[in-house]
């Protein structure tokens, strides 16, 4: 959701109100005028800190003391945990499917920092490894039914790799801080998210806390590389009779600058999370001598097919969680625009067209995304290819499937001889709910750790290890407590990773209100 997304969909905002004044343009105003009459400015619009349509604050529920009513400041934990993720972001805990090219010594010398820095953690919670060198800790509840709501909050600290050649104002791997960020592979994803959490448990342990409900910390080791790790942990978890009542990964994040209109960051929390399939497409020719080419041979073909899939984007929609995402922004937006998100019965499939144009985030969210990420075809210069072959990196939307996904990469292609094959896939993960008591948790501890956040649901385009958990919980959401405008968005997995310090702090005091909010 770059910076120049305003232009395009302030026109189709322009354009869908020219439509709605042919008759309903009376309704479509009034409706409009009574939700900013209800909140139009702030995060605490009507419906935004309620959790949305219908939901009440859960019985028992309770705001934890004086802290959540006034707020507590993330100052007093920002620069501990800025100096303790500089530390851990020096070690280079890059996963490989190939076990020779994995630094295993990094992985090591991470797990005994991590007991370094947080030895109240390490004396009260259960550890044990899993898969090798994935982590789980258990924090066993203090109330009379302790197992009976379990909570899991996940992170990964395995990262990306750096390449050398890229120019980063700080060495990738140096933990370097500025007073402003701290900058390196990991900041952002993941292991800014693993400290604030290990921080909040630290610190509560210190002021001699105990949640009511039992708490599973689960860290993983090869989130990056699609690994099992997750997998693992979750028949672990699941053969011990654990059903979670919540589960919280990576995934959204306090978003600022993400859309038009909205002053204040968007909280987006992801209900759900679009599935990922690798997806072969191969041709075959006869292979001979470059100097006498046929016609249309192994590489044209597959170059036609690649260039299809390029200029005919799978067809848009717009589920329920980004109509509700679309609806609570326009609550703190500008009467223009909420006049469409409060009649989005008139004005959804606009709104889906202008998805497709703001940019490449916002169309991300409507639709099944194709990329041609690996292309292969002669080994030499003067030889044909004799098999051509090329992946479709596959991002499923919700409401799609594996099966369909393939079907229908058929069609575009149109042609037989072009031979698919799946080589990796997984559906989308189920809806999570966004009216129920564990988002109005998450809601509540984001209004605890960023006042002017206008929360939302939304759907997660990326994979994350949280979607092998969907088998065990009915409520998993991805959500990163941090602060990122589009330029620190645009530096994951990318060069100058970086995270603000003063987000590390919002984000310790967004864990500990969610853990005092268990009762």
């Amino acid at each position: 959701m770059s910076k120049g997304t305003a232009s395009p969909l302030s026109r189709v905002v322009a354009a869908a109100l020219t439509v709605g004044a042919a008759g309903t343009a009376a309704v479509i105003g009034a409706r409009a005028f009574r939700a900013g009459m209800g909140g139009a400015s702030g995060s605490n619009s009507a419906g935004i800190r309620s959790g949305g349509p219908g939901v009440v604050a859960p019985s028992g529920f309770t705001s934890s003391g004086s802290e959540m009513e006034a707020g507590e400041s993330g100052s007093r934990f920002a620069q501990k945990a800025a100096d303790r993720l500089s530390e851990l972001i020096t070690f280079r805990t890059v996963f490989s499917g190939s076990r020779d090219q994995i630094e295993l010594e990094e992985f090591t010398g991470f797990i005994e920092t991590l007991e370094r820095l947080y030895p109240a953690v390490h004396s009260s919670l259960h550890r044990e490894f899993v898969n090798g060198h994935a982590l789980l800790f258990k924090w066993p509840g203090s109330g009379l039914e302790a197992a009976a709501k379990p909570v899991v909050f996940m992170a990964h600290y395995d990262v990306v790799p750096v390449d050398s050649r890229d120019d980063w104002t700080h060495p990738g791997f140096s933990g370097h801080q500025d007073g402003e960020y701290v900058w390196g592979r990991g900041a952002l994803d993941d292991k800014g998210a693993l400290v604030v959490i290990m921080e909040a448990v630290e610190s509560l342990l210190k002021e001699g806390f105990a949640p009511a409900h039992d708490v599973y910390l689960s860290f993983g080791n090869n989130e990056e590389t699609a690994g099992d790790s997750a997998v693992v942990a979750a028949a672990l978890l699941a053969k011990r009779g654990v059903a979670p009542w919540l589960v919280l990964d990576e995934g959204g994040a306090v978003a600022a600058d993400a859309f038009p209109g909205l002053k204040a960051p968007a909280a987006a929390i992801g209900v759900a999370e679009k599935g990922i399939l690798d997806l072969e497409l191969l041709t075959r020719g006869a292979g001979g001598h470059a100097s006498t080419p046929p016609r249309m041979g192994a590489t044209a073909r597959l170059a036609q097919a690649v260039v299809a899939l390029e200029e005919t984007p799978f067809p848009a929609s717009m589920p329920a969680p980004i109509v509700e995402m679309m609806r609570r922004i326009g609550m703190s937006s500008g009467f223009a625009l909420r006049i469409v998100t409060e009649n989005m019965w008139a004005f959804k499939s606009l709104l889906t067209q202008a998805f497709g144009l703001v940019g490449d985030e916002t169309r991300a969210l409507t639709r099944t995304t194709v990329a041609v990420t690996m292309l292969e075809g002669s080994k030499a210069a003067n030889v044909l290819a004799s098999t051509a072959r090329a992946n479709a990196n596959i991002r499923i939307a919700v409401g799609e499937s594996i099966e369909s996904v393939v079907e229908h990469v058929r069609t575009i292609i149109d042609d037989p001889s072009v031979e698919l094959r799946v080589i990796s896939g997984q559906n989308p993960s189920p809806i999570s709910s966004f009216e129920n008591e564990q988002f109005l948790l998450l809601t509540r501890a984001v209004e605890a750790s960023y006042p002017d956040a206008v929360v939302t649901p939304y759907i997660q385009t990326g994979a994350t290890d949280s979607r092998n958990f969907t088998s065990i919980s009915p409520a998993v959401y991805r959500f990163s407590p941090l602060l990122m405008d589009a330029s620190d968005r645009r530096s994951l997995h990318a060069v100058n990773e970086r995270v603000r310090i003063s987000s590390l702090g919002s984000g310790v005091v967004f864990y500990r209100e969610l853990l005092r909010g268990l009762v």
